[in-house]
């Protein structure tokens, strides 16, 4: 019992630091709103995302539809929770994939240094393109899907966390007891697991935040420009291509798709900063 009181009265201590920053609070908020809206999308939504309903198309805001319905009758509020979905789901698998190669890539460069130059140039040749020019690429050349978009982001991501996987496998690489863990035989892969990725966890899970909001903004952009998900399926970025003939007469067609973007990637940052300021507290006394 004393020691279980031990462990989690410095957890317990750490959250209440983390969560003591309004902005952090304020953040995960929204966040837990959005996940849930999205995992209980058939129960919350009141309508079907594709219904059809064409006498009553471009209605505006109202108590029967909430954020007013689109060209084709359809009710936007239910479209908006149910594009939820696809979002995190896009994310989610884009923080996988990019999280996974960034690890491999960025430690094989840091620890082994014959394995260094070649890994940083490949690394730097990814991120001298733009991040949404590199994703359509891959798109195009994989074809346009659920699943090459997320392959495709997860690419287009992983040089961010390889690079930041890799300044710190530098300075964990010269530590005293890496060296003597060299020193005294033990296996490389026992090294790398002990003693270097347990001690890559928090930077990773920082910089994760940070993907995962890049990701859900990449989506959406690549579903406006019309080189996502398929177009039967409801996501932020073609609610918003579809909304731009009528910006004009029907502006809720953009801006509740624009402020579910907004305030998700949003909550992400913030959480993300608040993380980052709780791994290494010298940051949050510099800014």
């Amino acid at each position: 019992m004393t020691t279980m009181a031990s462990v989690s009265m410095p957890l317990v201590s750490g959250l209440r630091r983390l969560f003591g920053n309004r902005a952090v609070l304020l953040g995960t908020v929204i966040l837990v709103v959005v996940i849930l809206a999205a995992l209980l999308a058939p129960w919350v939504a009141p309508y079907a995302p594709n219904k059809l309903s064409i006498v009553n198309k471009l209605k505006p805001p109202s108590m029967t539809n909430l954020f007013g319905t689109d060209e084709f009758g359809r009710d936007i509020f239910s479209r908006a929770i149910f594009a939820g979905r696809v979002s995190l789901l896009v994310s989610l698998g884009v923080v996988a994939i990019s999280t996974v190669l960034g690890v491999i890539l960025g430690v094989a460069a840091g620890f082994f240094r014959s394995l260094d130059a070649p890994i940083s140039r490949l690394l730097d040749a990814m991120m001298s393109f733009p991040d949404i020019l590199l994703a359509i690429a891959l798109v195009a050349a994989l074809g346009p899907s659920l699943s090459t978009v997320i392959i495709a982001l997860g690419i287009t991501y992983a040089p961010r966390l390889a690079r930041i996987v890799r300044g710190s496998t530098l300075v964990l690489r010269e530590l005293p007891y890496i060296e003597a863990a060299v020193a005294m035989g033990l296996p490389t892969w026992q090294i790398l697991a002990r003693h270097v990725l347990l001690n890559l966890a928090s930077p990773i899970l920082v910089q994760a935040t940070f993907v995962f909001a890049s990701a859900m903004l990449a989506e959406a952009s690549l579903s406006f420009l019309g080189v996502g998900v398929s177009t039967d399926m409801p996501t932020w970025g073609t609610m918003l291509a579809s909304g731009r003939e009528y910006m004009n007469n029907a502006p809720w067609l953009m801006i509740f798709p624009g402020l579910a973007i907004v305030f998700s990637v949003l909550s992400l940052q913030l959480l993300g900063d608040g993380l980052r300021d709780f791994v290494d507290p010298r940051l949050a006394k510099e800014s």
